[in-house]
């Protein structure tokens, strides 16, 4: 191995595919202090502000996805994939990375693309229970596919996959000693049941409007709220705030947040999961029916089927999600069966394992 292995990172989008890719990176950086590591998003993405601040360089690819409703902004997306292409190439020719590495998100298929036909080894990391078109294709290159659910032979070649699971945020890894601080920091009342509501870094449109209008319920059954809303939902939310109902654009020390929930309600994201899983927390999950290949409702049914979580369909939520949720709250014997059954799918360790793959390769 080199003395100075140069690893690229690619992928983003949302928290979703960026804070795994951190948690990797820190991985390499724990295992071998001597990495270096370039990030490779999309430019305009959360990706080009949060890879920064986590203290890493990141260069940005001008790509973004297919519009699913017929848009002019399609018109552009050919071109924007070949100038995508041609910036991947030069970027890998001026760092020289010895592998390559995509956590998925629009910039992970061009980079891992080009590297795969300059004979840079890859690993991708699929999050999902269904794997997604351009993992697809790029993992029938790739020299290790990460994955986090069993069964996922269907879509790529079996002797290269792993089940590492997915890597989430150091600081939720152990609550431990943390609900007193997080009870003080979002001012709780301790005999009150505590429901935290998230959708997602970027918010979730249905979830918060089905929230906003069930407050009143939710109030009534004494149960309070920490609310992670999203930027574009804040100010309507900020109205309903009050000591029972604590509204946030965005949660930073979401262990916190986790360690003083009773129950929780979000997205059906990857990456979400993962995280539910390892605080096994009892869970309501709200699939997002506006992602490819409706991979979220996948994700859901894979936690579902082992009764580890609850399911609301989108379509659904406005008329149920409120009420689930309280009913939930008042059945003990269910919420210990679901944070039972969910804590048996946790698999903790996951970016040390990826981060151990990933310098096997360059070995190699």
């Amino acid at each position: 191995m080199p003395q100075n292995p140069k690893i690229i990172i690619s992928g983003g989008g949302t928290g979703g595919h960026i804070f795994p890719a951190i948690a990797i990176a820190n991985a390499l950086k724990a295992k071998n202090p001597q990495c270096e590591i370039l990030f490779v998003g999309a430019l305009g993405r959360m990706e080009m502000e949060k890879v920064p601040a986590a203290g890493y360089k990141i260069e940005g690819l001008n790509i973004a996805g297919l519009q699913r409703s017929l848009s002019p902004k399609n018109l552009s997306f050919p071109f924007k994939v070949v100038g995508s292409l041609l910036q991947a190439r030069k970027i890998i020719n001026e760092f020289k990375p010895d592998v390559a590495v995509g956590v998925g998100g629009y910039a992970s298929g061009p980079l891992l693309f080009v590297a795969s036909l300059m004979g840079i080894p890859s690993l991708i990391q699929e999050q999902n229970s269904f794997g997604g078109i351009t993992n697809k294709i790029l993992g029938k290159k790739a020299k290790k596919i990460c994955v986090a659910y069993s069964g996922m032979e269907k879509f790529f070649p079996k002797e290269s996959i792993l089940l590492t699971g997915n890597p989430v945020r150091q600081d939720i890894l152990n609550l431990t000693g943390k609900k007193e601080i997080g009870i003080e920091k979002f001012g709780l009342n301790t005999y009150k049941p505590t429901l935290l509501v998230v959708g997602g870094s970027l918010g979730a449109k249905t979830i918060n409007e089905s929230l906003y209008e069930g407050l009143d319920r939710l109030e009534v059954a004494g149960i309070q709220v920490i609310w992670q809303t999203g930027k574009l939902f804040y100010e309507k939310a900020k109205s309903k705030a009050n000591e029972n109902v604590n509204v946030f654009d965005f949660i930073k020390e979401m262990d916190l947040a986790y360690s003083v929930a009773d129950l929780v309600v979000s997205r059906a994201g990857a990456s979400s999961i993962s995280e539910l899983c390892i605080v096994a927390k009892p869970t309501i999950l709200v699939p997002s029916p506006n992602v490819s290949e409706d991979h979220q409702t996948h994700n859901a049914l894979a936690l579902t089927t082992k009764q580890a979580a609850l399911l609301v369909k989108d379509s659904d939520a406005k008329q149920t999600l409120v009420d689930t949720a309280i009913r939930l709250a008042k059945d003990s014997a269910k919420m210990n069966l679901l944070s039972e059954n969910i804590a048996k799918l946790a698999l903790p360790n996951s970016a040390g394992i990826i981060a151990e793959e990933v310098l096997k390769l360059i070995k190699k």
